[in-house]
This record gives C-alpha cells, sequence and structure tokens, in this order.
C-alpha cells in the first residue's frame, strides 16, 4: 500500500460512504475491523486543513434493511455527522455517483482526488471509487478506514471478512485506486 505521489488537499474532497449506525445490527455477520478510529482521525485532520468533506447515506428502499429511512440504523454513526459546512449526499445504490449530485458538486469544487472510506470495502466503497476513477478522479482508499463482512462464497462456504476487504482492496489498488492507510495519508498530505 502506497501513495504514488503527494496529497494535496487544496484539489481533494474527503468521501464518507455510508457511516451509519445499522451497520453494527447484532444479527450481521463478523466484520473485518472497526474502521471508526481510524476514520474519526482522517475526519478530523482532513477538517483542520478546511479541504472539503462530502458524507454520504445510504436510504435504502429494501423491506426491513436496517439503512431505511424509517430504521434508527439508518442514522449516521457518533462522530460522523456533517459540520455545517459540510454536504450530505443521499443515495439508494451501491454508488455515491448515481441518482445525486455528487460529481456536479466536486466538479464545482475543483477536485480532481478523492479520498474514500466507510461502509461496505465489497459494496458501496468499491462501487463508488471505481466509477469515480471512471469518472476521471485520482481516487485514493483509506484501507484501514472501512471495513467489510464475511460473504458466503459461490459452494456455500463463508469467506472470512478479513479476506473479503483484502481481496477487494487488492483489486481496487490493482486498476482503479491507490489504496493506503490512515497513517500514511495523513503523512503524506499537504496544507489546504
Amino acid at each position: 500500500m502506497a501513495l504514488r505521489e503527494p496529497l494535496d488537499a487544496a484539489g481533494a474532497a474527503l468521501l464518507a460512504i455510508d457511516m451509519q449506525r445499522g451497520f453494527d445490527a447484532p444479527d450481521l455477520p463478523p466484520r473485518s475491523a472497526a474502521p471508526d478510529g481510524p476514520a474519526l482521525r482522517l475526519l478530523a485532520a482532513w477538517r483542520a486543513r478546511g479541504a472539503p468533506v462530502i458524507h454520504v447515506r445510504h436510504d435504502s428502499v429494501q423491506a426491513g434493511s436496517v439503512l431505511a429511512p424509517s430504521h434508527p440504523g439508518n442514522a449516521l454513526r457518533d462522530g460522523f455527522a456533517p459540520s455545517p459546512d459540510e454536504a450530505l449526499v443521499v443515495k439508494s445504490v451501491n454508488s455515491a455517483f448515481i441518482g445525486t449530485d455528487l460529481d456536479l458538486r466536486l466538479r464545482r469544487l475543483g477536485v480532481g482526488t478523492i479520498v474514500a472510506f466507510g461502509f461496505e470495502t465489497d459494496k458501496c466503497v468499491s462501487t463508488t471509487v471505481r466509477m469515480g476513477a471512471n469518472l476521471g478522479y485520482r481516487m485514493i482508499v483509506a484501507a484501514d478506514a472501512c471495513a467489510a463482512f464475511d460473504q458466503p462464497g459461490l459452494d456455500g462456504a463463508i469467506l472470512p471478512a478479513a479476506l473479503v476487504h483484502a481481496v477487494h482492496l487488492a483489486t481496487l489498488a490493482n486498476e482503479f485506486a491507490e489504496v493506503a492507510s490512515v497513517e500514511e495519508i495523513l503523512a503524506r498530505l499537504a496544507g489546504a
């Protein structure tokens, strides 16, 4: 994991994807990691530089989903509510670019680089990062500020969350994004 070049906060936005309480539901499969600590460190450092932060919330349209707007799990996790000058983009599909004004917001801000983190590594984070890369953004994934869950394989065997997380980060790094730890991102982050 490494960044190819320094990261200038002046032309970058931080994208917090689906940092919602529903991902702590007790009936969910085991998770790869607890991303809140690293994510909050990254968010605090980003805010201190005055660089753009955009929050994404998934308003599920699936019946019974813990991310449905009527469910308490739809709420953002402690510490991840937008401050008054930060945008909130609401989506109902995996990519934060589909059916939203995210791309327009980023272009109006003059953003060329997006640092993304959140839930789930293999779903909404991956889909948003892939689409962002296809739209021409330099995409950076904060690996330890993301998490995945155990998934059933095609043969029915359970794929461990850590493996799901690692494979999806490797796939993103192979073609769509730079993948780095929060520590490395902060070490390479220049002013705003």
